[in-house]
């Protein structure tokens, strides 16, 4: 019996050492909530307005003959964002689950664990800013504006709520024409095709960085929503040790009463 209390201390220990963590983990992701909330919301309103712009522009014959707006086969790349660490329950998962499917294409990671995972340098999904997001959106259109790939998608997690967090493709180039006509809004000077030219690469940039940014946002509610449930799991594993173990002590000290009152009467 002496060994069963020893091994139920033991464990409660442990236990305890997890709850400790899990809270602690889900004290810093809730510091890190409403910060990555703000910068999400600023790079959604930003690259929406760029969005406008470019649709604008799109709808302009001479924007049309744009290698941006060429649409050929040929090969893919993803720029698939992950975390940087992990404990964050199934973000990093759905993340490569998605990835998967495309296995032909070409991978730049942005995160540790997918950097891990794929190769390359690592980029930090946390830290990430709008001048990486430009850096690699210039090196992009100009790939793609030489022919070397055909299409280019960006694998993020779309921040729904706290609770739930959707792994999805958001689909950069080439660009479309809006279905929808409506009156032009912008006056482009000198000319449309030259200012789509440069609008482009920082269009691409503020999808880049809105991803990013949307991606760490759901990283944290994830992590957060992740530890407190690891922390309730743990607090009841510890109660249900803990009523072992008084179980166990109890059954040791009524076997060593049982012992005396039996060795006294002989």
């Amino acid at each position: 019996m002496g060994a069963d209390t020893k091994s139920l201390r033991l464990r409660m220990k442990s236990v305890n050492s997890t709850l400790h963590l899990t809270k602690a983990m889900g004290l810093v992701a809730s510091s890190k909530i409403r910060r990555a909330n703000d910068q999400m919301m600023r790079a959604r309103a930003y690259a929406a307005a760029v969005r406008e712009m470019i649709d604008d522009l799109s709808r302009s014959p001479e924007c049309a003959k744009s290698p941006y707006m060429r649409k050929d086969e040929g090969a893919t790349r993803l720029v698939v964002i992950a975390g940087d660490r992990g404990l964050a329950g199934g973000y990093n998962a759905n993340v490569f689950r998605l990835m998967k499917e495309y296995p032909e294409a070409e991978i730049l990671p942005v995160g540790k664990r997918v950097c891990d995972r794929v190769g390359g340098d690592f980029v930090s999904s946390e830290a990430f800013s709008y001048a990486d997001s430009l850096r690699l959106a210039e090196e992009l259109c100009r790939d793609f504006a030489e022919g070397r790939y055909a299409r280019l998608g960006v694998i993020r997690t779309r921040y729904v709520s706290m609770m739930t967090q959707e792994a999805e493709v958001l689909w950069i180039l080439p660009l479309g024409k809006p279905e929808e006509e409506k009156n032009k809004t912008m006056l482009f000077e000198p000319d449309e095709a030259t200012v789509f030219q440069h609008a482009v690469p920082l269009y691409v940039a503020g999808v880049l960085y809105a991803a990013v940014r949307e991606s760490f946002a759901s990283e944290v509610a994830a992590r957060r929503m992740a530890m407190d449930s690891a922390g309730k799991n743990a607090e009841q594993m510890l109660e249900d040790l803990r009523l072992a173990y008084n179980r166990a002590r109890q059954g040791a000290i009524t076997q060593e009463i049982t012992e005396v009152v039996a060795g006294s009467e002989s």
